[in-house]
């Protein structure tokens, strides 16, 4: 009885094991004879061969808009400010009067001065009138040579006492003249340090003047770059919150780098007629060098991969393949980028982005007519 147990088990352990390696076979079999799959298929526009062109090159440089001819106005005396005739914001042509500080001090100097010039004149008489009778006593040798000396030093004195009070008043009507505030410049009022009654020390600044008919723009460009920029040429200069660029020219351009960078500074005029523009302004220059070098160039819609690691696709004998290329300069008004290495002249190119693609996938070009699988539609491709 125990026997026959055991031989019905064994049956069922056979059967069992038949069957599984029947279904192996089976899939086995199955996956052997799986369909490929379908080579993918893109248009003429859609794979391009690299383009040996020229491609100017941009430069840009950057920062703030800067007034060159300015100039503060300060206290050419000390007094109090009596008078100040203009705001932030006022124009003003050169000599005009803008304020005016007091005077009383500086008259009653100016008073005192001319007092001590005709005290000295006087003086400077009385010796002459005593110098010329003793020369006529010492020609008659009634005096000795010793009084005559002594009245000619007299002489002397009284005329080098004139001369200082005389440039003592000169110095007071001098401070005096500067006691009324001119223009040094034409332009625009930036910024009043003063106002009206307030005690002035000497030099101590007033208001700070503006010409804005030609701003200028400071910005570097690399040492590698330098050599390609030369005075005069033109640049377009795009300012913050104006719509049209501006034309400028390159003015000029530093003769060494800037301490601890590998920058060179350009200066940029901006011409300013109608004073639309202002100083502090953020500006870019941009400045664009023709190129008569062929290069080797694709589409900038080519690029794959991180922006560190450029990469495009290919098809490489009926397969797709992803090239990591090295580049060099960028044209964004052709919308193309220079290939330095990494892609041959003759490699056929993906222009385009595609989603879904995959290396070693069966891919080929298509006439447009029968393009069933093309790409263009944007729908990602599997």
């Amino acid at each position: 009885m125990r026997r026959a147990w055991w031989l019905a088990g064994a049956v069922v352990v056979l059967a069992v094991a038949a069957a599984f390696g029947a279904a192996r076979m089976k899939g086995a079999d199955a996956a052997g004879h799986a369909p490929p799959e379908p080579a993918l298929e893109f248009g003429p526009r859609e794979v391009v061969r690299p383009l040996a062109t020229g491609l100017p090159l941009t430069l840009e440089f950057s920062g703030a808009l800067v007034a060159p001819r300015s100039a503060v106005l300060r206290a050419k005396t000390a007094g109090t400010l009596i008078e100040l005739a203009v705001a932030e914001g006022s124009r003003v042509k050169a000599g005009q009067v803008l304020g005016r500080i007091d005077l009383a001090d500086i008259d009653s100097r100016v008073a005192e001065r001319a007092a001590t010039v005709e005290s000295a004149r006087a003086q400077l008489a009385q010796a002459e009138r005593v110098h010329s009778s003793n020369q006529r006593l010492a020609d008659q040798q009634f005096i000795s040579p010793n009084a005559l000396d002594a009245s000619r030093s007299a002489l002397d004195a009284a005329r080098a006492g004139l001369d200082a009070a005389q440039a003592q008043l000169g110095t007071a009507r001098l401070a005096r003249r500067d006691g009324t505030l001119l223009a040094p410049i034409g332009g625009l009022v930036a910024k009043r340090h003063a106002l009206p009654g307030e005690k002035l020390a000497l030099e101590q600044p007033v208001l700070t003047l503006v010409d804005l008919a030609e701003l200028e723009l400071a910005g570097s460009v690399g040492t590698h770059e330098v050599a390609l920029l030369a005075p005069g040429q033109a640049v377009r200069v795009r300012v913050e919150g104006v719509d049209a660029d501006v034309e400028g020219r390159i003015d000029r351009i530093a003769p060494a780098a800037e301490p601890g960078t590998r920058a060179i500074g350009v200066t940029v005029r901006v011409p300013n007629r109608d004073e639309k523009l202002r100083a502090g302004q953020f500006a870019v220059a941009r400045l664009t060098l023709p190129d008569a070098t062929p290069r080797l160039t694709v589409p900038l819609a080519a690029l794959a991969g991180s922006p560190g690691q450029a990469q495009v696709w290919t098809i490489e004998g009926g397969v797709l393949a992803l090239r990591s290329v090295t580049l060099g300069r960028r044209d964004e008004a052709q919308a193309r980028v220079e290939v330095l290495g990494g892609l041959a002249p003759d490699a056929q190119v993906l222009a385009l982005r595609f989603d879904g693609l995959r290396e070693g996938r069966a891919a080929k070009v298509v006439a447009p007519a029968a393009a069933v699988a093309s790409a263009a539609s944007g729908a990602p491709l599997r």
